[in-house]
């Protein structure tokens, strides 16, 4: 007998609820990630050749704080709502270590998450701070990456 057969203290038989293939197994970030990914897809397709030294990466909140909320003046390369930014693009430069990094989009996903009414919205929302987090990359207008942007208005 072994002791995932044995019903402790009457609870029954314990192991995962859901096998690992399935998409209930995944968590609100793993989802997240693949979301983030999905949306950066077509972009990526169409933008493939200049996109080559762009890496993507999730944050669960931003490290970069507002100095005065009520006058919030954001550099190009942050897209934010308000106060609270959103995404951010880290340029490519060289580390503390003296070695170069690449250029980087940073999407903080509980910000994104609290602001999307539901998974539909939040698909949308990823894609539209993608797209002007590229545009911004790419330095063009997000209508070029995305000619029917869907009105996300950067503050």
């Amino acid at each position: 007998m072994t002791s995932r057969s044995v019903a402790r203290r009457g609870r029954g038989v314990r192991g995962p609820l859901f096998p690992h293939e399935l998409p209930a197994w995944r968590s609100r970030a793993e989802k997240f990630d693949l979301l983030v990914l999905g949306a950066f897809a077509p972009i990526d397709a169409q933008w493939h050749d200049r996109l080559t030294k762009l890496d993507i990466a999730v944050d669960e909140v931003p490290k970069i704080r507002a100095l005065d909320p009520d006058s919030v003046n954001w550099p190009s390369e942050v897209v934010a709502d308000g106060p609270v930014p959103l995404s951010r693009l880290v340029p490519a430069g060289i580390d503390r270590r003296g070695a170069a990094t690449r250029a980087r989009i940073v999407l903080f996903r509980r910000p994104l998450e609290l602001r999307a009414k539901d998974p539909e919205d939040l698909t949308d929302l990823v894609h539209d701070v993608l797209v002007h987090q590229v545009a911004t990359y790419l330095g063009v207008e997000p209508e070029v990456i995305d000619p029917e942007l869907g009105g996300f208005d950067e503050d």
